[in-house]
């Protein structure tokens, strides 16, 4: 499956951004999404994950009631909607794709696909 991602940009710290990853190839029903971010300096880090009919979802302690990830299966895509913008959300985000047999991953490791990223800069 290939991933893109979009929606990335420049924001005022308080601001919103609503990230988009489009996917094409096998069913992307198939598969559980997660979003991961890097900020320069850091590791990769879990922000966001979906279960494949979109009922689970998980959220990094940092992110919680301020992003909301969501999928529409019949557009093959996922998003993730963030609000209240730090500038510590200042990262590359990337989407990823999960095919093993569970519901959704929190780990890097568990994914098997991934987008090309897409910046997003929190001005303060």
């Amino acid at each position: 499956v290939q991933l893109q991602a979009s929606g990335g940009g420049l924001v005022q710290d308080g601001g919103f951004l609503r990230l988009s990853c489009a996917a094409s190839g096998p069913p992307f029903s198939s598969y559980y999404m997660g979003w991961f971010r890097q900020a320069p300096g850091k590791e990769r880090e879990f922000v966001s994950t979906i279960s494949r009919n979109g009922v689970i979802k998980k959220h990094a302690d940092s992110v919680k009631g301020r992003f909301t990830i969501s999928r529409n299966n019949a557009m093959n895509t996922v998003y993730l909607q963030m609000n209240s913008l730090k500038p510590e959300d200042t990262a590359v985000y990337y989407c990823a794709a999960g095919k093993v047999s569970a519901s959704y991953g929190t780990g890097s490791g568990s994914y098997d696909y991934w987008g090309q990223g897409t910046l997003v800069t929190v001005s303060s």
